[in-house]
């Protein structure tokens, strides 16, 4: 008598049905490679077609440029940095991070605000913002660090990041932020964030009212459909007396209508 199959006796998958699985895998996992690490970047690769300059194809027929830092770019030579530049696309203006949340101070911040004025470039300085700090905190904190002059680039508000909190909640915190900092300085801050995260999270016609810094990285031109002012078109620049990549902007408008912007 033959005896019967075990019931634990496992089933062989079919060749034909590991190859597929296989293959499902190898095809998911090139797709998600090509989608989080070469799409965002392949601007990097495109053939440029205008001008170029720091390493980057520079956007066409805008006339004013800058850059922004933080403790991530290091020690800056000041004094290579205003030679050497590209006489095309001189830098005529930096923002530098100043605070953080409700206690965080760049450590770079200092020595750069005080050495940019003295090689005659125009300054600015921005907070990140935080949301779980109270926004009053944050505006003091930035307001104590941050001794704006006649000359100086308006104050910038920096977000990027909801965290727990919801959008209602963020814009009632950002707004008091700004509203604070504008009376201490009599002037409109500007705000800086992605043109997603701005639509997503900061959709309100109230922020029509603020200078709007946009970030939108390796493309050819502005997708935002608004007004903008300053454009952040990429974080991979390379700029004489800076030794690790940094982020290139322009200004949109003239050198004259960037000064209007400036403290009186």
């Amino acid at each position: 008598m033959k005896s019967k199959p075990s019931k634990s006796t496992k089933r062989s998958i079919p060749a034909w049905l590991r190859t597929i699985v296989a293959l499902s895998f190898i095809i998911v996992f090139f797709l998600l490679f090509y989608y989080f690490f070469i799409r965002p970047y392949s601007y990097r690769w495109k053939t440029c077609y205008g001008m170029k300059a720091y390493g980057v194809c520079v956007p066409c027929c805008y006339q004013v440029h800058g850059i922004d830092i933080s403790r991530y770019q290091g020690s800056v030579d000041w004094k290579k940095l205003k030679s050497d530049q590209y006489i095309d696309f001189p830098i005529e203006f930096v923002f530098m991070k100043a605070t953080e949340g409700g206690d965080h101070t760049d450590v770079t911040f200092k020595e750069n605000f005080i050495t940019a004025q003295s090689h005659g470039i125009m300054r600015g300085a921005y907070h990140f913002f935080s949301p779980k700090t109270d926004p009053i905190k944050q505006a003091d904190f930035f307001i104590h660090t941050v001794k704006l002059e006649t000359g100086d680039l308006p104050p910038v508000l920096d977000v990027e990041v909801i965290g727990k909190s919801n959008a209602s909640d963020l814009k009632k915190n950002v707004k008091i932020w700004l509203d604070r900092v504008e009376k201490h300085y009599g002037v409109k801050p500007i705000l800086y964030t992605s043109y997603k995260f701005k639509k997503k999270y900061l959709n309100d016609s109230v922020f029509d009212a603020y200078p709007y810094w946009i970030a939108h990285y390796y493309v050819d031109s502005i997708r935002y459909e608004g007004n903008w002012h300053f454009w952040q078109h990429t974080d991979v620049g390379t700029v004489p007396g800076i030794e690790h990549d940094v982020d290139l902007n322009v200004f949109n408008g003239t050198l004259e209508s960037l000064k209007e912007l400036t403290l009186k």
